[in-house]
């Protein structure tokens, strides 16, 4: 039998997720009603600037004044979408303290404070879900929170961010240089006037936090990421990878070490294989290959941004909630039980694309193996071409740590035959 008293949702924010959260929570009120076993009634909308229009989204129920929504008493649920650690963050734990649960879509908050947040939900005995904070629709949290919880999760993989494999998918496919790529990505609305969010990584990043400390069940803040940006990815870069049967990506990569005693969390571009599945992620979507002891790989993939993708989330998120609150229970909290160090980027083997400018001259090709050799970097292939007195060298390696790849390059820049290192990128997925 259905419940007649509604459970009460306020919405913090109301832009581009926010207003489609509102309205499909109002014209699909019957629906929502059905699946949660009672009335889920949109109680008020905390906004910034009240007179925007915003089509859809009842005037009466917007207010300035967040802390007194949220304060309430009355309040069920509280929907933050309104991003940034404050006044979010204030917000958030006056709800738990007010008895209401929360849904949020916020990963810069969750990947620097979600150690602090969960506390707070669990001293308050409430719920805090967030699937939209990482990969928009696509499900990914609850099935690495519950679906997996009984596995051994031992790698994620992921293009996380849709402007960024926006960007490096028209280099692919049409030659583009990164500029053109970023002024038709801003032209098509999936770049912001200041893309540095996501073509930096920090995007990215915050989500590989979240990623990592679900999937090894421990605490990876946003400042133990390695992060590299995407910005000097070239057209060069691009032809190199085809010669060697890859294409270009910004991945998010969280792992367990071998000895399963650290793990490790990074965003970087790199080179994947043609083979390998991430390889065919087009456009601005998003894809998370995941690497469980049991389940083996699994591939999670959709649209990862936009308004109507990340509110199906959010509601997703609302609905288990909701159903929370009528069985007077709690959801998954954290899991953070293995306390795994986050080990530094300087102990990841993997393997790499190096690209050198080099003299037109016997000899060079035998210096350049023996410094590669003193370092223990071993070399899989080299690929030399030169005109005109000037010659480039292709060195692609075994697997090798970063910190012995990053002192071969600086021996390899010593060298008087080096002119220059013009690219170095991991190559990844093999």
């Amino acid at each position: 039998m259905m419940r007649t008293r509604p459970l009460k949702v306020a919405l913090l924010g109301c832009g581009v997720v926010g207003s489609e959260v509102a309205r499909i929570m109002t014209t699909h009120a019957d629906d929502l009603a059905q699946r949660v076993g009672a009335p889920v009634e949109l109680a008020g909308i905390a906004v910034r600037r009240p007179d925007r229009v915003r089509a859809g989204v009842p005037a009466d129920l917007i207010t300035t004044d967040a802390t007194a929504l949220v304060k309430r008493g009355d309040i069920d649920v509280v929907v933050e979408v309104i991003g940034g650690i404050e006044p979010a963050r204030g917000l958030i734990t006056t709800a738990f303290e007010h008895g209401a649960s929360v849904v949020s879509a916020n990963k810069a908050l969750l990947a620097q404070d979600g150690a602090a947040l969960h506390a707070a939900a669990e001293r308050h005995g409430a719920d805090l879900y967030y699937e939209a904070a990482v990969a928009g629709a696509i499900p990914l949290v609850r099935p690495l929170r519950e679906s997996l919880a009984g596995d051994k999760v031992n790698r994620v993989l992921g293009i996380v961010n849709g402007t960024t494999n926006f960007i490096l998918d028209k280099m692919d496919s049409s030659g583009a240089g990164y500029s053109e790529a970023l002024d038709e990505a801003t032209a098509l609305g999936y770049a912001e006037a200041d893309p540095t969010a996501d073509v930096e990584g920090f995007d990215a990043a915050a989500k590989a936090a979240i990623l990592a400390g679900i999937a090894f069940h421990t605490r990876v803040r946003l400042d133990d990421v390695y992060r590299e940006g995407m910005t000097e990815v070239t057209a060069a870069d691009f032809a190199s990878a085809k010669q060697m049967g890859c294409t270009i990506k910004l991945l998010a990569i969280c792992e367990r070490a071998g000895d399963g005693r650290s793990v490790t969390a990074r965003v970087h571009p790199a080179m994947i294989p043609l083979s390998h599945p991430l390889a065919s992620v087009r456009e601005a979507y998003n894809a998370v290959f995941v690497e469980a002891e049991a389940a083996g790989q699994l591939m999670f993939y959709g649209p990862g941004a936009g308004g109507s993708p990340t509110a199906s989330a959010v509601l997703g998120d609302l609905v288990a909630v909701c159903r929370n609150k009528l069985a007077e229970a709690t959801g998954p909290g954290e899991s953070a039980y293995t306390r795994l160090p986050v080990s530094p980027m300087d102990t990841v083997v993997t393997r790499y694309h190096i690209s050198l400018d080099v003299a037109d001259k016997p000899g060079v090709l035998a210096q350049v193996a023996t410094v590669f050799a003193e370092h223990a970097v071993s070399i899989d292939t080299v690929r030399q071409q030169g005109k005109a007195g000037e010659a480039s060298l292709v060195v692609v390696t075994h697997r090798a740590a970063d910190a012995a790849l990053s002192a071969t390059v600086d021996a390899l820049r010593k060298l008087d035959t080096v002119r220059g290192v013009a690219s170095i990128m991991r190559v990844e997925g093999e």
